[in-house]
């Protein structure tokens, strides 16, 4: 047995993929409540006294934040539904 193999096998015997898993969702998920609290504040900002330039950085940064959103909601997505697959294979064996 090559070395990749064994520890292929005692990392699906011990489950460290699921760990490794369960650790960029909870990074993920912390990662986007940042995220949404910075453009709630972008969104209460008030844009009265706000020159162009200042206008334009405020939603070139908002745009920036959103589209960041959007990837990490995707990547918690994929990663729940590698996670539900996984336990149907398990299952299934």
């Amino acid at each position: 047995m090559g070395i990749k193999k064994f520890i292929n096998s005692v990392k699906e015997s011990l489950g460290l993929d699921e760990f490794e898993k369960a650790g960029k969702k909870k990074s993920i998920k912390r990662l986007l409540k940042k995220l949404r609290s910075r453009k709630e504040i972008l969104d209460k900002t008030p844009r009265k006294n706000l020159d162009k330039k200042e206008l334009k950085a405020l939603k070139e940064e908002k745009a920036i934040i959103t589209l960041q959103i959007k990837k990490g909601e995707k990547i918690l997505d994929e990663l729940n539904s590698s996670n539900t697959n996984n336990t149907k294979n398990k299952k299934g064996k």
